[in-house]
């Protein structure tokens, strides 16, 4: 198994981490008081691909877009200030695109006043995301039938929403012992990975396609790119997009804890660039801030190139045929085969690498990220 690259520890020509334009002060003592925020957009510059994305897949055009990023932005930063103003009692937090907003759940109903000064919208739920995690982890020790392709915590309605292709006996046993934080939700289909140095580029073993996710140097000079574990798997030599030798793959992790591989560029043909393909150009990547649920976010894979959506959830088990992984996030987008491992940026913010999914981008689907 490999050590993981972490997003924000990653150095030299890959995904570098930056702090935020703006500080927030809200003690806890004057949490009436309002909050005051940074509306850029952090560097934000959005490629004619990326745009072409936002808009046939959100309905965003380019300046909307950038008003997105920027509320995106602002609620990053109040959600952070909250988490440690509220402490014990902050639930949880998502982004309502809708309104351009974050909203803020917590567990006493008194605290609502003080979110609300704060300049965010506020839900009082039952149980915190933590609770709701546990939930979700302690349906990993349960022996998972063969109708259960996955499950997410589902911050918005307070619960962890297991998907199901049928109802048979052995998938109701496993739905009533679950607990009442519980609900099912019927899907059609399994998701499955993607199988087929800039982000997205296809890259191939010795019988298949897989994409770029990031570059990466570590702290020896090493380089190095991520991708799907389940691209990596069986070990051997990497080509690039060109057939050009990249090196060899070292690393692949696939389950508990997320998809997630690593390929060693050792050849001298090629350099690192921080950087996801996007057409005849490229998308520069600037740091590695985590979107909230419900943000936009983009992908770029070999196969189908950039397509946007939205983050759905968290911390997604999926059941696939292949094994169980955990720790994924749920999205709106669509992927095909060849797209496992490509780069997902939210604004200018590396989000994770392409695990699987279902559905196609003729027809829509929902795809998996390992963050």
């Amino acid at each position: 198994m490999m050590n993981r690259i972490a997003a924000a520890r990653i150095t030299g020509a890959a995904l570098l981490s930056i702090g935020l334009a703006a500080t927030v002060s809200v003690p806890a003592a004057a949490a009436s008081a309002p909050v005051s925020v940074d509306t850029s957009t952090n560097g934000v510059v959005i490629s004619p691909d990326v745009a072409s994305a936002l808009q046939r897949d959100l309905g965003l055009s380019p300046a909307r877009a950038m008003v997105t990023f920027a509320q995106q932005n602002r609620a990053d930063v109040q959600v952070a200030t909250l988490r440690t103003v509220l402490g014990p009692i902050f639930a949880g937090s998502w982004f309502d695109a809708a309104a351009g907003e974050a909203v803020v759940a917590v567990t006493d109903v008194t605290a609502l006043a003080r979110v609300r000064a704060a300049g965010v919208e506020a839900r009082v739920v039952t149980r915190t995301d933590a609770q709701l995690t546990a939930v979700a982890d302690g349906l990993r020790q349960k022996q998972v039938p063969a109708g259960v392709v996955g499950w997410y915590v589902d911050l918005p309605t307070d619960q962890v929403v297991v998907q199901i292709l049928d109802r048979s006996p052995a998938t109701e046993a496993f739905l009533a012992t679950a607990g009442a934080a519980v609900r099912a939700q019927a899907v059609t289909e399994r998701p499955k990975p993607l199988y087929a140095v800039r982000g997205g580029d296809a890259w191939y073993g010795s019988n298949f396609r897989c994409s770029v996710g990031f570059s990466a140097t570590d702290a020896a000079g090493g380089k190095h790119f991520v991708t799907a574990g389940h691209c990596t798997a069986g070990g051997g030599t990497a080509s690039g997009y060109n057939q050009v030798s990249l090196g060899r793959i070292n690393g692949s992790h696939f389950g508990s804890g997320g998809d997630y591989g690593k390929v060693d560029v050792t050849s001298g043909q090629w350099t690192l660039s921080g950087t996801v393909a996007s057409g005849g150009g490229a998308v520069a990547v600037k740091g590695s801030a985590e979107a909230a649920v419900g943000a936009a976010v983009c992908r770029s894979g070999s196969t189908t190139g950039w397509h946007c959506g939205t983050i759905q959830a968290k911390n997604q088990t999926v059941v696939y045929q292949q094994g169980t992984v955990t720790g994924l996030t749920r999205t709106n987008v669509c992927a095909e085969p060849g797209d496992s491992g490509g780069a997902w940026i939210s604004g200018n913010q590396a989000q994770g690498v392409t695990s699987g999914g279902s559905g196609d981008c003729t027809h829509g689907g929902t795809t998996y990220f390992s963050p």
